[in-house]
């Protein structure tokens, strides 16, 4: 299912990236994990993820900043990453806020609230990587 993609997950919750990354590498995912938006950033630099989860609320650097951060211009690399949002606030605060503070809009592939099952968060990650796949083709042809 899973096998060769990789999934980045920053969340300053160690029991959701501990939760996280025994789900998702038991379907074959390979997992790295960050505990906020800083320590996020610096992973990339190691490797490309192929699906980044996040959440909002973390200290120093929270979800909103290195979201904004992912889709500057000048980091034109990590555009094509798909983000899901993981996180406790609800969606339209969380889009009227981003927007308050940026001026841009918040277009993230999927936002999910905290609590979420295994099952459903398993579902979603495979639906953005499989929509993933498909762009790529696209363009590829």
């Amino acid at each position: 299912m899973g096998q060769g993609r990789n999934i980045l997950v920053v969340d300053d919750d160690p029991d959701i990236l501990e939760v996280l990354t025994t789900v998702l590498e038991s379907r074959g995912y390979q997992v790295a994990t960050a505990r906020d938006g800083v320590e996020g950033l610096d992973k990339l630099k190691t490797g490309k993820p192929d699906l980044i989860i996040l959440d909002l609320i973390m200290p120093r650097m929270d979800g909103f900043e290195m979201y904004k951060r992912l889709k500057d211009p000048e980091q034109a690399e990590y555009a094509d990453i798909p983000i899901l949002l993981l996180t406790s606030l609800r969606e339209e605060s969380s889009r009227r806020r981003f927007e308050l503070e940026t001026g841009m809009e918040m277009a993230v592939d999927d936002y999910v609230e905290k609590p979420i099952s295994p099952q459903i968060m398993l579902e979603r990650v495979e639906k953005l990587l499989q929509k993933a796949a498909q762009a790529e083709i696209l363009i590829s042809d």
